[in-house]
C-alpha cells in the first residue's frame, strides 16, 4: 500500500534563539487532511508553522516532507536550489513587501501618508504577478481586482491580509500554510474566507492553518490543540466540535482594580481640553484617489467612541490625521486638543498626549530593545528604543506588563517573544504616560479569547479610574468595552 502520509514530525525538539519551544513533538499529516491548529496565546501555534518551514533548528528528531518526496519522484528537477520550501506557500501574520529596490527594510511606519515616498512602493498588481503567476477568480473571490494599481504600502490591514493571501494562493502551492490568517478582515470578508479554502482544498493542495476555536472552515477535517509547546490533543473536526469551547477566567482579573488605581493615582482627573478632535470637511486625496470626503467629527473629552468601517473604508488615514502621522493634516480644518493644526505646535506635542496602538505599527516595530523597554518607549513616543527611560519610567512599563499579564516577558528581546505578547507590549506602551486621548485600532488581534476578555476588564476599570477619551476601532463588536457609548463608521471614504 501506498505511504499515506504527507509530513511527519518525529519526536522533534526546536530550538530558536536562547529558547528551547517544542521538545520530543511527534504529529502526522496524512494525505487529504486539512488541519486546524488551535490553543491559548504562547503555546507555539505560529512557532509550528515556522518549525514546518524550516526556519527555526531542528536538534534532535526528524521532519518528513513525504510530499516533496512524491514530488521528486514524479518531475525531473533540474534545479540544485529547489527544495521542499519551493512547493510550500505561507500567509504569515506580518508582511514583507518590498520597495522597487528590492528592499524590504526601506519600508518606514508613516510612508504610506507621504505620496512621493509612497511611489516607490510596488502596485499590489506588480506584487501579485511579479513571478509570472497568472490572474484567475481568485481576485475576485477576495474582492482584489479594484485594488490592483494602488500601491501596496497604502493598503488597509485587512487588504493586506487579503492580498498576501491572494499571493500565496497564485503560486498554486502543494502545501498552504496560513496563520490567523481571519486576522484584520472585516466581516463580510470573514464570510468569503472559508468558501475560498474550499476551493484550495478542491484543488488538492494540503492546509494547515492557525486560527481561533471559533472561526474553523468547514473544509477542515482535523484540529491539533496545542498547550504550553506541547500537544494537547489531536481530533477529528466533528470530534472538536462537539467540546466546550474554552472557559474565560475572570477570577484571574480580581487584582486589576489596585494594580490600576496606583499606576493612575498622579493623574488629573480632568484633562484641560474641551475637544480632543474637531473636524470639518475633512478631504484627503492621493491622485484620483480619494480616500476621505466631507468628514465632519467631534470628539470632546471624555468621549468614547467606536470606529468601524470594512477594509479600505478610510478608518486608518482618519486616525494618521489625528495621530500626526499624515501630512495632509495640514491642508485641512482640524482641531487637536483644542489647538488648530498647523498653529506652530510640532508632531511630538500632538502624540504625547495619544496613546496608540495598531497592526501596523506593529508590523514596523522591528526593535531589539526588550518588551520592558519598548513598553517604555511610549513615554517618548518612539518607535524602537532610541531614548533611554528613567528608572522610575521602566518601573511605570513594569507595572502595566504586569497588569496585562506578561510581567514575566519584561527582560525578553521584543523579537523572540510570541506575537501575542508583542502585542500586549505595545498596549503596555500606549498606556504608560497615562494620556488623555487612547487610539485603539485593532487592540486584541493576535490575542486569544483569555486576553481579549481581560483587555476589555483593564479598559472598562481604567475609565473608571480616569476621565479617559478613547477612540476603538475593531471589526468584532464583542470586542467593544460597556464604556464606548458612541459610533462613526465610515463607508468608501465617507460617514455612513
Amino acid at each position: 500500500m501506498a505511504d499515506q502520509r504527507f509530513i511527519s514530525l518525529a519526536h522533534i525538539t526546536v530550538r530558536y534563539l536562547d529558547k528551547t519551544l517544542f521538545t520530543n513533538l511527534s504529529w502526522e499529516v496524512n494525505k487529504g487532511e486539512q488541519w486546524a491548529i488551535v490553543g491559548p496565546a504562547g503555546s507555539g501555534k505560529t512557532a509550528l508553522l515556522q518549525t514546518i518551514l524550516g526556519k527555526f533548528n531542528v536538534i534532535n528528531g526528524s521532519i518528513r516532507h513525504h510530499f516533496y518526496d512524491d514530488y521528486a519522484a514524479a518531475h525531473t528537477i533540474s534545479d540544485p536550489y529547489f527544495t521542499y520550501r519551493n512547493l510550500i506557500a505561507q500567509v504569515s501574520s506580518h508582511h514583507e513587501f518590498r520597495n522597487r529596490s528590492n528592499m524590504a527594510g526601506d519600508f518606514y511606519y508613516q510612508q504610506r501618508f507621504n505620496s512621493s515616498d509612497s511611489e516607490d512602493s510596488l502596485t499590489v498588481r506588480e506584487y501579485l504577478f511579479e513571478n509570472g503567476a497568472e490572474a484567475d477568480s481568485v481576485l475576485d473571490a477576495l474582492n482584489l481586482t479594484p485594488l490592483l494599481d494602488k500601491e501596496v504600502i497604502k493598503l488597509s490591514n485587512g487588504e493586506t491580509r487579503r492580498t498576501m493571501i491572494a499571493k500565496a494562493l497564485l503560486k498554486k502551492p502543494q502545501f498552504l500554510l496560513l496563520d490567523n490568517p481571519f486576522v484584520g478582515l472585516d466581516v463580510q470578508a470573514r464570510r468569503n474566507f472559508p468558501d475560498i479554502v474550499d476551493r484550495v482544498v478542491a484543488t488538492g493542495t494540503t492546509v494547515i492553518l492557525v486560527t481561533s476555536y471559533t472561526e474553523i472552515p468547514s473544509s477542515i477535517t482535523h484540529v491539533l490543540e496545542l498547550e504550553e509547546g506541547g500537544i494537547a490533543g489531536t481530533y477529528t473536526r466533528e470530534a472538536f466540535m462537539a467540546r466546550p469551547r474554552p472557559v474565560v477566567h475572570e477570577a484571574e482579573f480580581s487584582m486589576d482594580a489596585d494594580r490600576i488605581a496606583a499606576l493612575v493615582a498622579d493623574v488629573p482627573k480632568y484633562p484641560d481640553f474641551e475637544y480632543m478632535v474637531r473636524m470639518e470637511n475633512v478631504h484627503v486625496q492621493y491622485g484620483g484617489n480619494v480616500i476621505l470626503d466631507g468628514i465632519n467629527w467631534e470628539v470632546k473629552a471624555g468621549d468614547k467612541w467606536a470606529l468601524s468601517g470594512p477594509n479600505g473604508a478610510g478608518k486608518s488615514t482618519l486616525l494618521s490625521l489625528i495621530n500626526a502621522d499624515n501630512p495632509q493634516g495640514y491642508a485641512n480644518k482640524i482641531v487637536l486638543f483644542d489647538r488648530k493644526r498647523g498653529s506652530g505646535e510640532s508632531i511630538w506635542d500632538i502624540k504625547k498626549r495619544i496613546g496608540f496602538v495598531s497592526p501596523e505599527l506593529h508590523q514596523y516595530f522591528n526593535s531589539s530593545a526588550t518588551c520592558e523597554q519598548v513598553a517604555g518607549s511610549g513615554f517618548h513616543d518612539t518607535i524602537g528604543y532610541v531614548k533611554a527611560c528613567t528608572p522610575e519610567q521602566l518601573q511605570t512599563a513594569r507595572g502595566w506588563m504586569e497588569v496585562l499579564g506578561i510581567g514575566q516577558y519584561g527582560a525578553a528581546p521584543f523579537k523572540g517573544v510570541p506575537d501575542s505578547a508583542q502585542r500586549l507590549t505595545l498596549l503596555a506602551r500606549a498606556l504608560v504616560k497615562n494620556p488623555p486621548l487612547l487610539i485603539l485600532d485593532e487592540p486584541c488581534q493576535g490575542l486569544d479569547a483569555q486576553q481579549k476578555a481581560h483587555f476589555k476588564h483593564i479598559l472598562e476599570t481604567l475609565c473608571s479610574h480616569l476621565f479617559v477619551t478613547m477612540i476603538y476601532v475593531t471589526h468584532y463588536e464583542e470586542e467593544l468595552p460597556a464604556c464606548v457609548d458612541k459610533f462613526i463608521r465610515l463607508q468608501k471614504g465617507r460617514m455612513a
